[in-house]
């Protein structure tokens, strides 16, 4: 290998090495960066906040929840929510609000109460319902029949009896 081979390479090899002892240093102060303890900007984390967006379907991304959707409208209207819930606004009236700005098809979470509640109220019903009949069902199965013969045990001879029992046991033995 030439020389000139040899720095061009030496020159290469240290670049690199400076860019990965700087992402050694700086990535871990990156990381541990906060938001600052006064700050109160439109970006602040929202408990409230997050709980509303967490029960909305996005009106721009069909089937994504409002909270993954990556539309610009969708990151408008969650710094908005982010914005009311920092006015002191609660989760259900924030929700409240995106139904009535929006409609209430973008609700992903049935309400608790009115014939929401029946979302909720009918799915354990039905199961129990179907427990029930599976139950049932496996009760009448192990239970023993009435042998339909015991009617006729008592009106059978002897012979006939005799004859009964041979016709069984012939069958039990074609069976096998």
């Amino acid at each position: 290998m030439s020389s000139r081979h040899r720095t061009n390479r030496t020159r290469i090899e240290g670049k690199v090495l400076l860019l990965v002892s700087a992402f050694l240093i700086a990535g871990p102060l990156l990381a541990s960066a906060q938001i600052p303890e006064g700050f109160e900007g439109p970006y602040r984390p929202s408990v409230v906040a997050e709980r509303a967006v967490s029960k909305i379907e996005s009106p721009w991304c069909p089937g994504l929840m409002l909270e993954v959707c990556p539309a610009a409208e969708s990151r408008a209207l969650r710094d908005s929510i982010h914005g009311l819930a920092l006015e002191g606004w609660t989760t259900d009236e924030l929700v409240d609000w995106v139904i009535a700005n929006h409609g209430e098809r973008y609700l992903a979470v049935p309400r608790t109460s009115g014939s929401g509640l029946w979302a909720w109220v009918m799915p354990p019903l039905a199961l129990l319902f179907g427990i029930g009949v599976v139950v049932t069902f496996l009760r009448r199965i192990r239970q023993p029949e009435e042998d339909d013969l015991s009617v006729l045990d008592e009106d059978l001879s002897d012979d006939e009896r005799h004859l009964l029992e041979d016709a069984l046991r012939e069958a039990d033995r074609a069976e096998e």
